[in-house]
């Protein structure tokens, strides 16, 4: 906490991002040297300084923004307090802050290398076993889990354009497509942002983008009135921009994310979804689609890859392994995708299995949208109140068809820590090499 008067009572909000313009270089220096975690959320700081002035036996009880149990920000933080013989008692996982803050934020309280164990754990209000540095029941935690490298090149976020007049809407758009001293559609693009996945019945773009992808500006100049119109709203934002590659390369998008357009190369279609929802929903998109920096990107056409994404057992571990933005789970590539383990080897009449029940799914999830004029954030709130009991069965029959991939019992298709559990272990397996990984050998 910080500040006095009315200010007092404020969480300490400042985001790694933000600690350099707001304390300057001197202090993150300082920050950097003191504590050897480099430049974090501010907070953190506060739990390791906190746990290193206890005495065995002492607590302590801070409160955070509630990115100190997530990734990066966990690791220099209730890590660092559980590694040095912390026992978190007592925690609220994320709440709104009631002041004038616009943030969410983590009460924890521990002991420091306590004489005997604590008798009694409450989480959120509730009576737990014990509570993880991510602030999560035990079997509820995954945060050993370790980068698996054959899942990289796989997923990716979309292009961030570095400037608004990139971004077109339908009448801009067809005015470019309709001229003929060019083919405009090799850089007008539909544009697609997470809000279109949520709530457009057909999780389609609703406007367009200009991108150039890698070209020079003398391919691009082969484009004069779409190059036109980004050296009018675009360059004047880059000339100012601190960055010399974003002045330099002014008509490209800021990130075109070279690594993301070599993954779908050749493919007709590949997988989305937001990056920040309350759900974490995933749709296909044809490849003239460019996805904006809001979506995720993973490069898989076949519909069994699909499967796996969409199961229950993918999202028990995007839950526990994501981060959050205020409230809103965060799919963080990073932190899930690449721990997370698929089933490998897979018999191909299992894959078959996946991806029959995967198109049957995804195609009676477009007709109940499509009828109802509804996207996929009001389909399933409906569902979670008891509506299309038949879309349901299907996840069902999905997950249990997945479980199988992996050689589990149908009964633990639905228990999500269960799911968890085996999940690490098979992560632990493959980082350590006890088992072979092969999980993308048959995925186009």
């Amino acid at each position: 906490m910080a500040g006095h008067g009315r200010d007092r009572w404020k969480p300490a909000v400042h985001r790694s991002q933000f600690v350099r313009s707001a304390m300057g270089d001197d202090y993150v220096r300082w920050l950097e040297r003191t504590f050897d975690v480099g430049v974090k959320d501010y907070c953190v700081y506060w739990f390791r300084r906190a746990h290193d002035h206890l005495k065995p036996g002492q607590r302590a009880g801070l409160v955070g923004t509630n990115s100190i149990a997530q990734n990066r920000a966990r690791l220099a933080s209730l890590d660092y307090v559980v590694a040095g013989g912390g026992v978190i008692t007592d925690a609220v996982a994320s709440q709104k802050w009631p002041g004038e803050a616009k943030v969410h934020v983590a009460l924890v309280n521990w002991i420091k290398q306590p004489a005997s164990a604590p008798v009694q754990f409450r989480l959120d209000g509730a009576s737990v076993s014990g509570i993880t540095a991510e602030l999560k029941p035990p079997g509820l935690s995954a945060g050993t889990a370790r980068t698996l490298l054959a899942n990289a090149g796989r997923c990716f976020q979309g292009p961030t354009p570095v400037g608004a007049g990139f971004v077109l809407n339908n009448e801009t758009a067809q005015w470019l497509l309709g001229r003929t001293e060019a083919n405009y559609a090799d850089v007008v693009r539909p544009y697609l942002v997470s809000d279109d996945l949520a709530d457009r019945p057909n999780q389609q773009p609703s406007r367009w983008i200009i991108d150039f992808g890698a070209k020079p500006l003398e391919e691009a100049c082969r484009y004069p009135a779409a190059l036109d119109i980004v050296r009018r709203l675009v360059r004047p934002v880059r000339d100012s921009n601190s960055r010399e590659g974003y002045r330099r390369y002014w008509w490209r998008l800021g990130e075109y994310r070279p690594g993301m357009r070599a993954a779908l190369a050749g493919r007709t279609r590949y997988v989305v979804a937001g990056r920040l929802a309350k759900r974490l929903n995933f749709a296909w998109q044809d490849v003239v689609v460019c996805p904006s920096d809001l979506v995720y990107v993973f490069a898989f056409d076949d519909d069994y890859s699909m499967g796996v994404l969409i199961s229950r057992l993918h999202s028990a571990w995007a839950r526990v392994r994501g981060s959050s933005f205020k409230a809103d789970p965060r799919y963080t590539p990073t932190s899930v995708f690449m721990t997370f383990p698929w089933p490998s080897p897979v018999p191909d009449t299992k894959r078959e299995v996946v991806a029959a029940v995967t198109v049957e799914l995804l195609a009676r999830r477009s007709e109940i949208c499509l009828d109802r004029g509804i996207g996929l954030t009001r389909l399933y709130n409906d569902v979670d109140d008891g509506a299309h009991t038949d879309l349901q069965k299907l996840h069902g029959v999905l997950d249990v068809a997945v479980a199988s991939c992996y050689g589990w019992p149908a009964g633990v298709a639905q228990d999500d820590a269960e799911l968890v559990h085996r999940l690490l272990k098979l992560n632990g397996q493959i980082a350590d090499g006890s088992c072979g990984y092969t999980p993308f050998e048959h995925a186009p």
